[in-house]
């Protein structure tokens, strides 16, 4: 009777500590939700680099012919990553862009 009691507190606390875990599961995104989030994070890291590249030239990193060259490329990176996301009919802030 001891042993039957113990298994059932111990299933109770095996369920109630796993609950957030299976609580936490979503549905994976969908093919096209994934591309977008791709390409966001692929965006953001794009400015981020654009960024470091005006901070390098600022700080003496880069020459201004150095920097030109490595700016016209990632500013061109960024528009086609751009383009890519307003393809999938995505707008620049994430949300879908009919529904502006």
């Amino acid at each position: 009777m001891a042993f039957l009691i113990v298994v059932v507190l111990l299933a109770a606390v095996v369920a109630i500590v796993s609950r957030p875990l299976r609580a936490g599961r979503q549905e994976a995104p969908s093919e096209g939700e994934a591309d977008v989030a791709g390409l966001e994070a692929a965006r953001d890291a794009k400015y981020r680099e654009i960024r470091d590249a005006e901070l390098d030239r600022r700080t003496g990193k880069l020459s201004d012919a150095d920097w030109r060259v490595q700016d016209r490329a990632l500013r061109a990176e960024a528009v086609d990553i751009l383009r890519r996301l307003d393809e999938l009919g995505y707008s620049r802030e994430g949300a879908p862009a009919d529904e502006e």
